[in-house]
């Protein structure tokens, strides 16, 4: 790699020193930042130079612009995990190595989740699986979507109850990174009452403590999903 390209440019340098700005002063999540004209100033750079890096903040969520109003410290500035918003569609090797990423993660996050879990979020888990519940038996695309949704949530919710911060980005970003091959597979997979199935032996064993069980039934329940959507696609 030459100098030129390793060399960071001038809009890099900005969007790190605007981050040392916001850490520095203390700020956090909804606190307003300098408007555009004061950071120019201050940092002695060209309006598109610091556009560029006010873009890149708001990508990553570290600040939100809003209209009218100013800019903002965002709630994700300490994110570690970022979703991509130029990922391409999967292809149907990707759609696989997807669900072994999952796999991967997912079970020893339900195991901890039994662990670790508190009243309020056996609630919490539970509701999701009654929302998904109710839409088991239409085909309307309205229930589709929110069927959908309800079984992300819970996938999500059961890694947020592990207790690992970073962790639970990773999930977070694959399935919402990945959001159109998430609902592929779960029309491929095309089982809706197999899968709340799973979902619900899952809960039960988060709600008894049963760490193993719920490691188990994870890792079969993700393992199902992927034997069948390697049977049908190939």
């Amino acid at each position: 790699m030459s100098q030129d390209v390793a060399r960071p440019s001038l809009a890099d340098a900005l969007t790190e020193r605007m981050l040392d700005l916001i850490r520095d002063g203390g700020l956090r999540a909804g606190d307003r930042l300098p408007s555009a004209r004061e950071l120019s100033q201050r940092f002695a750079v060209t309006t598109p130079t610091l556009r560029e890096a006010l873009r890149r903040l708001e990508a990553t969520g570290a600040i939100q612009l809003r209209h009218g109003s100013g800019i903002y410290v965002g709630a994700d500035l300490e994110r570690v995990v970022i979703p991509n918003p130029n990922v391409r569609e999967l292809e149907a090797d990707r759609l696989l190595q997807l669900l072994d990423a999952r796999l991967l993660i997912e079970p020893p996050l339900a195991g901890r989740a039994a662990r670790r879990s508190r009243p309020a979020d056996i609630e919490l888990l539970r509701a999701l699986l009654d929302q998904a519940g109710a839409d088991l038996g239409t085909d309307e695309p309205e229930a589709e979507a929110r069927l959908h949704k309800a079984n992300m949530a819970f996938h999500r919710e059961v890694a947020g109850v592990a207790g690992n911060s970073v962790l639970c980005e990773v999930i977070d970003s694959l399935l919402s990174v990945h959001a159109s091959e998430q609902r592929a597979i779960q029309r491929i997979f095309d089982d809706r009452v197999r899968d709340f199935d799973e979902h619900t032996a899952i809960l039960a064993a988060i709600e008894a403590g049963a760490e193993r069980d719920a490691e188990s039934l994870m890792r079969s329940h993700l393992a199902d999903v992927k034997h069948v959507i390697e049977q049908r696609l190939a």
